[in-house]
């Protein structure tokens, strides 16, 4: 962008990290503590502040925990206006404080919630905003570098903004790790100031959408996922069977989303979603480096593929070779006999 395309700014005006705590009925959302790790990081290689902003009803206990979390300060909007989230209010509210209390960075989650309103406040903003982000980092000017796959995840473009503020970005979830709230918190309170609402009722849309449609799910908050991949042979039942017995989700590679087998939203690797699940079955998926981007921080892996030299074999804890169709199977039927067997 040039600096022709919006109004002159003095950058020297614009300071500190802001991570935008996304919250649903008052839970906050996993990747809002995670992107509040790496703001820490961020801030502390800058030598600005970490400010949390978070927005709701009734969730000056999250304002709390960020501050416990690493947060220099909170800002917390709590009005009913919030609830549910709607983005014309949250839209609203974000930009006033943006353009009051002018942050250098802004990290937003890289959720349907986090991209439904960000562009509401980069664009009246006239500010640097880069979407799906999975690598962060700041150079030596303090200018923060923005990366995210590229050319259908081939390559890795970073981006920057020299000219406008503040520099925003959405993150995909479970890209970094989240850290613990620190022991001994009791002034967390003391950091976290109430700001004016800037919005009514009245002003706002009245029509309220679902945020979770049909079976569509956020699969990087699973524990659990059974993935696959070309495999499959377009017959994903034994995924589906497995996943259900170990309370689980089912996700996939790219070719077999792109096959019509499983639903985008389900798509793991650098052009789909990164998880960290506790458990991380691969079936049918040979271990190409774009779908290893989106699951190696799982904590088990379990690799089934009929070729043995398979890559994906190099990067699993457990290593099967079988066809999926027989080995997934045989593995719901152990899986449900043992619970049974436990209850």
């Amino acid at each position: 962008m040039s600096a022709a395309s919006g109004p002159e700014i003095d950058v020297a005006d614009y300071r500190d990290v802001w991570v935008f705590v996304e919250q649903h009925e008052g839970e906050a959302a996993p990747v809002s503590w995670e992107l509040l790790a790496k703001g820490r990081e961020l801030a502390d290689e800058t030598g600005e502040s970490l400010v949390a902003l978070v927005v709701g009803d009734g969730v000056s206990h999250l304002a709390e925990e960020a501050v416990a979390r690493g947060a220099d300060r909170a800002l917390l909007a709590d009005d009913p206006v919030f609830e549910p989230y709607r983005a014309d209010p949250y839209g609203e509210q974000f930009r006033a404080l943006v353009e009051a209390r002018k942050p250098s960075i802004v990290l937003i989650g890289g959720t349907h919630t986090g991209r439904d309103f960000a562009g509401r406040v980069a664009v009246p903003a006239h500010a640097g905003l880069t979407a799906d982000c999975t690598e962060l980092a700041v150079d030596e000017a303090g200018l923060l570098l923005a990366s995210r796959p590229t050319f259908g995840g081939s390559a890795m473009a970073t981006i920057k903004c020299p000219a406008h503020r503040p520099q925003m970005a959405t993150v995909r979830a479970g890209v970094f790790d989240a850290g613990e709230p620190a022991d001994g918190t009791e002034s967390a309170a003391d950091a976290v100031e109430s700001v004016e609402v800037v919005v009514a009722e009245e002003d706002t849309l009245s029509t309220v959408l679902e945020r979770v449609v049909g079976g569509v799910v956020d699969i990087t908050d699973a524990d659990v996922i059974v993935a696959g991949g070309a495999g499959c042979e377009g017959d994903v039942t034994p995924l589906v069977e497995l996943a259900e017995a170990l309370g689980g989700e089912v996700a996939a590679t790219r070719a077999a989303v792109e096959e019509g087998w499983v639903e985008p939203a389900r798509q793991v690797g650098q052009t789909g979603k990164t998880v960290r699940p506790h458990l991380y079955v691969a079936a049918g998926i040979s271990g190409a480096v774009q779908h290893l981007e989106g699951m190696n921080g799982s904590d088990v892996v379990v690799a089934v593929n009929t070729d043995p030299n398979a890559p994906i074999f190099e990067h699993a804890d457990y290593g099967i070779v079988g066809d999926l169709h027989e080995v997934l199977p045989a593995l719901t039927a152990m899986v449900r006999e043992k619970r049974e067997v436990a209850v």
